[in-house]
């Protein structure tokens, strides 16, 4: 079977941005009316906690919030998917010289809006890729999509040619704002943000080896964690037991990567761990024995892009990658979300 590699990883994000203070504010100004006294003060607790600084957002003004009707935000979600996907590849493409003829495949997951066809086939026409590329658009997979699209991404690479295949994860997370007095719709409008991230995988013996992967799924759970529709409209529902629940799944594929390779959790130097939110990380810290020094990525992207649903597992990855993964090295990527599902993909560098 032929070995592959992840050649590069580069990420996007829209250039507007708040930080949580400006977020909050705003958000109270707007919206103070519709929200009780004890939602009024979570909302300020949750806007103030110091895990989260800033995020950035696919939009031109806070204020196209306020009149955004259903079909003019899925134009917006169709347009700053398209855009922020265009920028990761082509960063990431450039980043090891290679042009856009010689990618084979291309895979794209998303779970904040849905257009058919897919954010593919726009990419095909928006950067002149071929034609007769291999394609597959991922829809609902939720915030751990970035890790199954990895998997479909490298099937497609062992039925290629000596070309890549790129994986791209976009979500734009404010074209499902919604406000009102409710803890799920309070935490996510204090938690998400936009971005993009892609990956070129390749068969060239150079960058971080595919070793295997791993999911698990709890659908009986499935209410904890989800999108519902309301009205024609996506509304994030989450659980107050969603730290409990997440913790049980992680570990169950961080084993299932490890066990069978006679590897322990002390050995894998890095970690690439999914920022879903400060008390589920400290959670999942506490469940698998993590160290602080394995999750310095994932506080450090938590805390400047807060969680961007699925692209966001590889804004961590690409951060240890600045850090410096020397050879040998192993690592271990880890998303979790809509499902319930939890996902790893166990790594190292050649």
């Amino acid at each position: 079977m032929r070995r592959s590699f992840i050649a590069s990883i580069a990420t996007a994000t829209p250039p507007f941005s708040l930080d949580q203070a400006q977020s909050g504010e705003y958000l109270l100004r707007h919206y103070a009316d519709k929200l009780r006294p004890r939602s009024l003060t979570l909302t300020r607790k949750l806007f103030s906690h110091p895990s989260i600084l800033k995020r950035h957002f696919a939009i031109e003004d806070p204020d196209s919030f306020l009149n955004e009707d259903p079909d003019r935000r899925i134009a917006r979600f169709t347009e700053s998917s398209i855009e922020l996907s265009s920028q990761a590849i082509i960063k990431a493409l450039d980043a090891i010289n290679l042009s856009k003829d010689a990618v084979h495949g291309l895979v794209v997951n998303t779970c904040t809006g849905y257009i058919c066809p897919g954010i593919a086939t726009y990419l095909i026409e928006k950067l002149g890729l071929e034609r007769n590329i291999r394609v597959y658009d991922l829809v609902g997979s939720g915030c751990g999509g970035a890790i199954p699209n990895l998997e479909v991404a490298e099937a497609f690479l062992n039925s290629s040619s000596d070309r890549v295949v790129v994986s791209v994860s976009v979500e734009i997370c404010s074209a499902t704002f919604q406000m009102g007095d409710d803890l799920s719709l309070l935490v996510s409008n204090a938690l998400f943000g936009d971005g993009a991230s892609a990956a070129v995988l390749w068969n060239r013996p150079e960058g971080l080896e595919l070793i295997a992967s791993s999911s698990y799924y709890v659908p009986e759970d499935r209410d904890a964690i989800r999108y519902i529709h309301k009205n024609g409209q996506l509304y994030n529902q989450l659980s107050t037991n969603l730290p409990h629940l997440v913790k049980h799944a992680v570990e169950q594929v961080v084993r299932n990567v490890l066990e069978p390779r006679s590897l322990k959790i002390e050995d894998i130097k890095h970690w690439a761990l999914h920022t879903g939110g400060e008390k589920i990380i400290n959670t999942i810290k506490s469940e698998i024995g993590l160290s602080e020094a394995q999750l310095r990525a994932t506080r450090k992207i938590l805390s400047e892009y807060g969680n961007m649903s699925s692209p966001t597992v590889w804004f961590v990855m690409n951060e240890l990658l600045n850090e410096g993964i020397n050879k040998g090295d192993w690592c271990i990527m880890v998303a979790f979300g809509a499902g319930l599902s939890a996902h790893s993909f166990l790594l190292r560098m050649s």
